[in-house]
């Protein structure tokens, strides 16, 4: 919407999107109370991650989990646990920590002051406002990736939407629409309208309820905003991981001491496991004696089928080996547990896919490992 149009203008564009979002917003599960506490959780959770994927994760959570008391009280081993899979768990501990200050400085509510909201582990200004538009009613605009590609072709504004200045203009154009008496359904109208509609590609102008008023459509740049962020280099990486596994089927898990990006298992029970500088099974043997003082050096390992696997900017080549061992050692910051019961613990994305391939493995017959793509 050009900033030269007339307070009128602006009147019926509010009143045309709020419209537009009472009659077809998504029915969602944190949308029918309002509870600042399902919000808050919600909120964390689609930071980064899609609706489809952070459903099934939010139900679990909020079952067991469904206040922020149970929360606080809760250990992080069983927030990870509910967690896993989900990725990018400081998220998950950063919420927990909330939960404990929640409760020991705001008597179990949420605050409704922005500073004090600001204040909690892991709340940046776009949950802050978020929260307490959606919970309270406060008048706080959001901007998220979604807002700020709707303002950004309401307004035509072209060039990279996250630098600093650019940002800041955008911030302040959502400062000035907001709805303030309707706050929480006007940050979601057009945090809707953009995952929905005004989507990265191929925007759905056609059926946009504010596209008469679009800069970006009436020019036809629509394709051009925003323009593409500038993304870092991939960076390819392989990991070998070791299952040791006893008679029994028990196996060995560890917080790894640093031998690989930390990213990958996110600090949580994985197999032991290190990145690759050439080959795989000697840098792997040279991984489980030096820095975890595990004599294999007589142990078979079985190499299993590679699995691909991403974190961000980072193409990763998971290469699992498989060590049956008469008897699983014992070292500090381990856990020995049946690998059937890997769901029980906090483990990432990236350890479930080593996992899998032992099942992958002894449903057929022992294939030679094959050859990775050039360059990795």
């Amino acid at each position: 919407m050009p900033a030269e149009f007339s307070p009128r203008a602006r009147a019926a564009f509010q009143r045309r999107l709020l419209t537009w979002f009472r009659t077809h917003r998504r029915e969602l599960p944190w949308r029918a109370s309002r509870d600042p506490y399902r919000v808050w959780v919600a909120e964390i959770m689609l930071q980064q991650t899609r609706l489809a994927a952070v459903l099934p994760y939010y139900h679990r959570f909020l079952k067991q989990f469904p206040d922020v008391h149970s929360l606080a009280a809760s250990r992080e081993e069983q927030v990870l646990r509910l967690w896993s899979g989900l990725g990018y768990y400081s998220r998950a501990r950063n919420l927990r920590r909330a939960a404990n200050e929640v409760v020991a400085k705001h008597t179990g509510e949420f605050p409704r002051s922005f500073d004090a909201a600001l204040a909690l582990p892991g709340i940046g200004t776009y949950t802050a406002a978020a929260v307490l538009s959606i919970a309270y009613g406060l008048p706080h605009a959001v901007l998220d990736g979604n807002v700020a590609r709707v303002i950004a072709r309401l307004y035509a504004v072209r060039g990279d939407l996250r630098e600093p200045r650019r940002w800041k203009q955008l911030a302040r154009i959502a400062d000035e629409i907001l709805v303030a008496r309707a706050a929480g359904d006007w940050n979601q109208a057009l945090m809707e309208l953009g995952e929905t509609v005004c989507t990265p590609f191929a925007p759905r102008c056609e059926v946009c309820p504010v596209s008469r008023l679009c800069t970006a459509y009436a020019r036809g740049l629509t394709s051009k905003i925003p323009a593409p962020r500038r993304k870092r280099a991939p960076v390819k990486i392989r990991i070998a991981a070791a299952i040791l596994r006893d008679p029994t089927g028990r196996v060995l898990l560890v917080r790894d001491p640093g031998a690989h990006d930390d990213v990958l298992f996110s600090r949580m029970w994985q197999f032991p496991a290190v990145e690759v500088a050439q080959d795989a099974e000697a840098d792997l043997r040279a991984h489980l004696a030096n820095d975890l003082n595990l004599d294999f050096s007589k142990v078979v390992l079985t190499p299993l089928a590679a699995a691909r696997h991403g974190v961000t900017f980072r193409n990763i080549t998971l290469l699992p080996f498989l060590a049956d061992v008469a008897r699983l050692p014992k070292i500090p910051r381990s856990k020995i547990l049946p690998l059937a019961d890997l769901r029980r613990v906090p483990v990432s994305s990236a350890t479930r896919k080593i996992a899998a391939a032992v099942s992958d493995f002894a449903s057929r017959k022992p294939l030679a490992r094959p050859k990775p793509p050039h360059g990795c």
